[in-house]
């Protein structure tokens, strides 16, 4: 717990609690390392995959807000719909469509943030600007009560070109500025700007991020061989 501990430590020194929201990000990290985080004062941890997500979440305490913030499967919101603190990870009306569903059964307002596609790489989802305006035009959306946008999110590039990856955040940042200054200006509640993981969360807070979701400088290098649950 120690290692831990100064990891913690150390990266709260570089960044303003009162404006920076730290998600822990625990994907492939077991039940006891995460009690352990847990126990140095850590509420918010993020998951990618719905499934190892339900495997933890019984074996830890209930005020852990859990944020899902990988791609998510409309097939498993049901699974996390009474629950999820706050998923990430929107990336198409027909997903925001069945979250709406799944809080209506739950009798939730469940809060989501809108990925922007940002990077240069096939492999990352989300929406182009356009998109979102297409989605927040929409009948279907303006009809939905149990969903509440409350941000945008976005994952850099995986490079060593810094100035790659500033580009990419001041590009998610002048969006989100132009999404809640057309959509949402009557909202305080669009607020998350969730940017910055590990390799670039320094980058991503100079450029305006309200939400950092790290793991590796926390927990160290994952091992995906051996989750042990």
């Amino acid at each position: 717990m120690r290692i831990l501990q100064e990891n913690l430590s150390e990266l709260k020194k570089s960044i303003d609690e009162d404006k920076i929201t730290l998600v822990a990000v625990t994907k492939t990290h077991p039940v006891e390392k995460i009690m352990e985080i847990y126990q140095l004062g850590q509420r918010d941890m993020g998951e990618n995959r719905v499934q190892e997500l339900l495997e933890k979440k019984d074996h830890l305490p209930s005020d852990i807000k859990w944020h899902l913030i990988g791609h998510l499967q409309r097939n498993k919101v049901k699974y996390i719909a009474s629950f999820v603190h706050l998923i990430h990870s929107v990336d198409s009306l027909k997903l925001l469509e069945e979250i709406n569903k799944e809080a209506q059964k739950v009798d939730r307002v469940i809060p989501v943030l809108l990925q922007v596609y940002i990077a240069q790489e096939e492999t990352k989802f989300g929406l182009e600007e356009q998109e979102i305006e297409v989605i927040l035009q929409s009948e279907a959306y303006k009809s939905m009560n149990n969903i509440n946008i409350v941000g945008l999110m976005g994952v850099a590039t995986l490079t060593e070109d810094e100035e790659q990856i500033r580009t990419e955040f001041k590009v998610l940042h002048h969006i989100f500025n132009f999404i809640k200054t057309k959509y949402f200006s009557d909202k305080s509640s669009f607020e998350t700007l969730s940017m910055g993981m590990s390799a670039d969360y320094k980058i991503a807070i100079e450029e305006g991020s309200t939400l950092i979701r790290v793991g590796s400088i926390l927990f160290g290098e994952r091992n995906y061989k051996d989750i042990n649950l």
